[in-house]
């Protein structure tokens, strides 16, 4: 039986509740937690494995997703924080059993401050490993749970592509539109589907030439290269892939009308979203549209039990909550990420939203 050698170590980070980096080199676990707001509910947010460059780059990145999180939930007032972690290590190479039972530990610490779920790079599966070690765990592949969220966090983004349809031409209808959807994994290619069947014209990019050949075949779309997807002639752009490739570099090469997609910190500054909304690109804020998958994930927190119904049906509010920001927008000609940061942090302090029961 392998012993232990964890360490942790609290960082005070301004604005965050709870920051922790646990190590354990017995089973090659180096990870962050970050518990971000805890005021309307427990903090929810997933596990990222990547093979981080430094530490210093899984922090930054583990600290924008968590607050990302905390205006998510707020947004969809469902009764939850916002959290998120890190494990530094290659999901194809270094992910091990030990490895993701050791980082449960490391959670069970949290006494339920942060719930994990998936995220890139970990899979339901990877969950059950976790959930060895700790209850606190959502979206497991289990009869009584959510389980995968991929396909609630691509209708959420169907939804938010209808408000920008309605926003830009009066009409729900994704009929005809060109959609390049950027990153064709879980929730990239189950939005790719959904927008075959919307009778959408799909553009498909990934960093898999062959996947994205495939999935081009089946939908008759057209394909693009890594280094071309900036400046594809389309509707609208869904970036479905990792964060940041909305900044000065593509916004001067963007030529749609509208940027709309799954992936989280789309933007690489809060400046670029006021850049968008001064080129008339109308952007749907990732963290409002993308809220699919957190809805799924905490309708299994009900005393009732986990009802896919239910998650499916507040899913749909993703369409009212951002045609509210778009005409705030207009109205006040202010970037949409702007107007959304506010109703978060006027949910946030007013306890709008906030849980009132304990989690099941």
């Amino acid at each position: 039986m392998v012993k232990l050698m964890l360490t942790i170590e609290t960082l005070e980070i301004p604005d965050y509740e709870k920051v922790i980096v646990a190590k354990d080199p017995s089973v090659m676990l180096h990870c962050i937690i970050v518990v971000h707001s805890t005021k309307l509910g427990p903090s929810l947010g997933g596990v990222r494995i990547f093979p981080y460059s430094s530490e210093n780059d899984a922090l930054e990145d583990a600290l924008r997703l968590a607050k990302a999180m905390t205006y998510k939930t707020a947004l969809c007032k469902i009764g939850i924080g916002g959290g998120k972690s890190v494990i530094i290590a290659d999901p194809k190479t270094g992910k091990t059993p030990s490895l993701l039972q050791a980082f449960g530990k490391v959670v069970d610490l949290l006494k339920g401050s942060y719930i994990v779920a998936e995220d890139v790079g970990s899979t339901p599966q990877d969950l059950l490993f976790i959930r060895e070690s700790t209850p606190y765990v959502a979206a497991l592949p289990t009869n009584y749970s959510s389980g995968d969220p991929s396909r609630f966090t691509a209708w959420g983004v169907v939804r938010g592509l209808q408000a920008v349809a309605m926003t830009l031409w009066g009409s729900t209808s994704l009929k005809g539109r060109s959609i390049a959807i950027q990153g064709l994994g879980h929730v990239g290619s189950n939005l790719a589907e959904m927008l075959f069947w919307q009778g959408a014209d799909l553009i498909l990019c990934d960093l898999d030439a062959e996947r994205t050949t495939r999935f081009c075949h089946e939908y008759s779309a057209k394909q693009v290269s890594p280094a071309e997807y900036a400046a594809v002639e389309c509707d609208i752009l869904a970036p479905c892939a990792l964060g940041g490739i909305i900044n000065p570099q593509t916004i001067p090469k963007l030529r749609c009308l509208a940027v709309a997609g799954a992936a989280n910190n789309q933007l690489s500054t809060p400046d670029d979203a006021i850049q968008l909304h001064k080129r008339g690109i109308l952007y749907a804020p990732d963290y409002a549209i993308n809220a699919g998958g957190v809805i799924n994930a905490t309708a299994e927190f009900e005393k009732t039990g986990y009802k896919a119904i239910e998650a499916r049906d507040q899913t749909h509010l993703i369409f009212e909550t951002l045609l509210q920001i778009f005409a705030k927008s207009k109205a006040e000609d202010r970037a949409t990420s702007i107007i959304a940061d506010k109703l978060a942090e006027h949910n946030i302090a007013a306890g709008i939203g906030k849980r009132s029961l304990p989690i099941f």
